[in-house]
This record gives structure tokens, sequence and C-alpha cells, in this order.
């Protein structure tokens, strides 16, 4: 055999078994983690916008609750913002507090960028919101009711330090513990048959006095060796009699006596004690009225507390009732008016009047009265009563576009369905005064584990009413940062249940939209939902199984 025979024939044989060797590589087969392939199958889902059905549902809106700062900065908030949804709705940058400066002047700064950047992408802005309770300038509406204060001309006097005639609902210089339930006695009931007073009922005889209490706020604290006056008219339906104690703030309780022992009678009877404040009492700016130790109804009116000054002190002229509700009306004309003008080439829907329903009384509207308010809180409707949606939507109906859907939003109607029928009468309410509301929105910030028949009954409520229906502000937490498989396949499973109950009782033609509120989990230092895995997206952008069951509920909406 020659060489070159012998060289090919070497050759062949180790290109065959080279050839065996390679096949051996590639049919090489493994099987992938589990969890890599359930993420790809949930990457292998399409953007959420897609999945709704146009033919079905022309005017549905697909939204998401944003931050202005994430949205304007066009960073990767934004493209996913822009590839999923149809609609943004800001968390905080349109409402009151936002906008209105201390001096009552508008800053659209930040608006105007909004909308700038929302046109751009074609995402439609959802307007949240006109008059809402909370996220308001209080510091400046308090200002503009403030009494007048003329400067003293000299000699000693006693200053007014606080007072209350309670011809207002304005409850910031007093409050009440649980076991105390408040309220107003009918105009000219009064002392002296005239005007309203307050009136306490402590339902119970308590163990301790001190466990049903009125406080009286106020400030500067008391300090050693100064001179204060308390005067107040007094009743109660029985013969009672209570202590005062020293608080630091309310519930700081700091010494036993304070103001004396007051006795009270069926008879209105004006209460007036002067003391000289003790070192025990020093740095006190609350006075604890003890009521536990009699069962009845007790009556307080023309409260004032004030302080003795050697040289002299100031004319405090307080404005009247009706001189309030006509300035607080005015700023409320003057806010909406001015915000859906600057906003109308944009923005073709309101969320009008937020969260109006008292929780503990569902067919009444909420209330500061009795309450310690948030620097942030002002209840336009201790000021204009029942009427003030009325005077809402008939301002936002006024000044904006003439189809803009004006909403009134609310949340917990899904959890106390009470709540929801409440809802839906102050609707009927605001509408026998004239003014038309377009739709309902349900907040839903529901859980994994939330009632689900109180859902479906929800939706089956809020579609009777005729109205657009939106899911306002979606989402549903897990409830823990350690979660498990199984939990994240029942938060996608309730998602899923959310948009199938929607498309199932609500019309179509009352479908205006659904919005979640969050793209992405909280962070745990957040003071949102912190660590709840709520959302459809994780921190890092990654889709969890939620955006499966959300995408499949919007693909079988018919």
């Amino acid at each position: 055999m020659n060489k070159l025979y012998k060289m090919a024939l070497l050759f062949c044989i180790a290109a065959a078994v080279w050839s065996c060797a390679n096949d051996s590589v590639l049919n090489f087969e493994y099987d992938k983690p589990e969890s890599i392939a359930n993420q790809e199958k949930i990457d292998a889902y399409k953007d959420l916008k897609t999945y709704v059905d146009r033919s079905s549902n022309p005017d549905f809106k697909l939204g998401a609750g944003i931050s202005l700062s994430e949205y304007v900065s066009g960073g990767v908030v934004k493209r996913l913002v822009d590839r999923n949804f149809d609609e943004i709705t800001m968390g905080y940058e349109m409402k009151h507090g936002a906008v209105v400066k201390n001096d009552g002047t508008f800053d659209f700064s930040g608006i105007e960028k909004l909308l700038a950047a929302s046109q751009q992408s074609g995402v439609t802005v959802f307007g949240h919101t006109l008059c809402w309770h909370a996220n308001q300038n209080a510091t400046y509406l308090k200002s503009l009711i403030a009494p007048v204060i003329i400067p003293s001309t000299g000699g000693p006097s006693w200053d007014l330090v606080t007072g209350n005639d309670f011809e207002t609902d304005n409850a910031s210089n007093y409050q009440v513990n649980s076991n105390i339930t408040a309220s107003f006695t009918a105009a000219g009931e009064g002392a002296n048959g005239a005007g309203r007073a307050l009136k306490l009922t402590n339902a119970a005889v308590r163990a301790n006095d001190w466990e049903a209490q009125l406080f009286i706020k106020f400030s500067p604290a008391v300090q050693a060796g100064e001179k204060y006056q308390l005067s107040m008219d007094v009743r109660s339906d029985v013969n009672a009699s209570y202590s005062t104690q020293a608080h630091v703030t309310p519930g700081a309780y700091k010494h036993w006596d304070f103001f004396g022992t007051i006795s009270s009678t069926p008879t209105w009877t004006t209460y007036t004690k002067e003391i000289t404040v003790s070192a025990e009492q020093a740095t006190c700016g609350a006075i604890a009225f003890n009521l536990g130790k009699t069962a009845t109804n007790y009556y307080f009116d023309n409260i004032t507390l004030k302080k003795y000054n050697p040289t002299g002190g100031s004319t405090i002229i307080e404005k009247t009732p009706e001189q309030k509700k006509n300035i607080i009306n005015e700023s409320l004309e003057k806010w909406i008016s001015e915000m859906v003008k600057k906003c109308a080439p944009s923005v073709k829907a309101w969320d009008v009047v937020n969260e109006p329903m008292d929780d503990g009384k569902p067919y009444e509207l909420k209330t500061g009265v009795g309450k310690t308010l948030a620097a942030d809180e002002f209840f336009w409707q201790d000021y204009l009563g029942k009427d003030y949606a009325v005077e809402a939507f008939r301002v936002a109906r006024k000044y904006g576009n003439p189809t803009d859907k004006l909403f009134v939003n609310d949340y917990n109607l899904e959890y106390n369905l009470d709540k929801c029928k409440g809802l839906i009468k102050y609707v009927e309410y605001i509408e026998s005064k004239g003014q038309k509301v377009d739709g309902i929105a349900t907040q839903m910030h529901i859980s994994i584990n939330s009632n689900k028949e109180n859902i479906a009954t929800m939706f089956q409520l809020l579609a009777a009413t005729g109205k657009l229906i939106k899911v306002s502000e979606l989402d549903i937490a897990v409830g823990t940062g350690d979660v498990t498989e199984s939990m994240l396949q029942k938060q996608a499973e309730m998602y899923k249940y959310v948009v199938d109950m929607y498309s199932k009782y609500i019309p179509t033609k009352q479908r205006y939209g659904i919005t979640v509120w969050g793209i992405t989990d909280s962070k745990k230092d957040s003071s949102w939902l912190p660590g709840e895995k709520q959302a459809l997206w994780d921190i890092q952008f990654t889709r969890k199984p939620a955006y499966t069951g959300f995408a499949d509920g919007l693909n079988g909406m018919k």
C-alpha cells in the first residue's frame, strides 16, 4: 500500500470519528430549571394594551398610576408605560397641595412638562384630583379664614389663646378619645338658646373617669408662673361633675389637676376658672376633661382660654361661619377653574371629588370634626356642607371641556358594600341638585385574600347606576416580603378575577377603563404598601405572574 493511499485512509477514519463525536455534542439535551422556564413563558406575553379588544371596547382606557418625575424623565418607567398603557394618573402632582402656593398663586410648571411629555407619546392624562381632604395646601386655606388681629394700644389684658363657639365644624382646637361620640346640637340649642353647642356622649360608666375624655388644645404651651383663665358654658342631661387634667398633648398625661372640677346640670351655667401655672403643669398644651364617671350627654359652648398680659394684648375678631363659607367657596372655585382651564387641551376626564364617604358611617360624608388633622388636611365639606361636591362638579363642568368625563372616586367599596351604596346615594344627591356625574371610580386597593363575592357584588351595584365605571387605583398586595410561588399565583388569579368581574358585570358602554396603581412593587421603605409585592412588575422591572393574570383577563374582555 503506497504512502498516499495510507494517508487517505487514515484521514477518512479520523473524519468519521470526529463526525460521531460532533453529533454527540449537537444532540445533547438538558432540562431547564423550572423558574427559568416559567419566566420565559411570562416574557413571551405581549405588551398589555395589545390584549384589549378595541373593536369591542373602543373607548376603554388601560391606565397606570405614576409620579411626574418618573414620567417626564423619559427613563425606563416612561418607556414601560408608553408601551403598555393608554392613560396615566399622577399620584400627587395634580393636587391642590402640589400646585397652590402659600400666597395663593399657582405653580403649573410640573403639569406643563407632564402634558408635553404625554402628548408626545400619545398617552392621555386622567386628572387627579380636584377636591379632596388630603394633599391640600391647608396652611393657605386656613390663612384665608383666620381671625383679624388688631394690635393693642397698651394696658393689662386677657389675651385669647384659643376659643370655639361650635358654629362651624372646625375642630382644629379640640378632639375626643374613642369612648366619646361627638356631634352638635340643633341650631338654637346652644347656651342661652343661641346657635348650636358641642354634644359629647359617654354611653357607659367607665372604670376610670379618664377613659372618656374631651381635649382642648392650644399653643404655645403654658409656663410656670403664667396666669390663665378658662371660661365655658356647660350643661348635661343629668347632674354630673368632671375633673380636668394637664396634658402635654392629648393623651400625654402630666398632672392630675389643671382647671379644677366642673359641675353641670340640665340647665346651662357658665364655668370660669383662673389659675397660676404650677411647675407640675408647665409645658402642657392640652386640657383634658374626664367625662367617664357619668353616662350621659355633655354639652359645651363658648369655650375661651385666655392668658393674662400685664402690658396689654391684641383684639381678635373671628370671621362668622357665613363669611368663612363664602371665602372657602370662592377659593374652591378659583382652584378648580384655573386647574381645568390649564389642562383642558389635554385632560378630558377628571376625578372631581375624591373619597367623600365616611368609613364608619358609610352613608355620611367624611369630616375633620373631632380629629387631629395632618398638616395637609382640609375638609372642604366642614365649611361648605353636603353641597361641597355639587359646587365642585358645577365649577369643573363650567370651566372644562363640554365633553369632559367627571368622576367621583372612593376606596373600600368592595370591602364595605354599604359604603358603595352610600356613595351611589351621594351621586344621586349631587344630581338632584342639578349637576351631572358621568362616572363612579372604585380604587380597589385589595389583597390576594380579598372577598371575591363582594367584588362581584360591588361591580353589579355600580353597573346598575348606568354610569361610566372606572377601576381607578388597582393594586393587589401579597402582604409579606417572604413571597412564595403559591402566593404569586394567587395574586395572578386575583388580577384576572378583577378584570373578569369588571367585564362580566359592567356593560361595554359603561367601561371607562382600569388603572393599575404603580408600575413596580413598592420598596421596603416606601410610604405606599412597603414590601407588599403588589404590582405587575418587580423592582427590577421583571414581569411577575400577576402580569399574565392581568393580561389574560384583558384578553378575555369582550
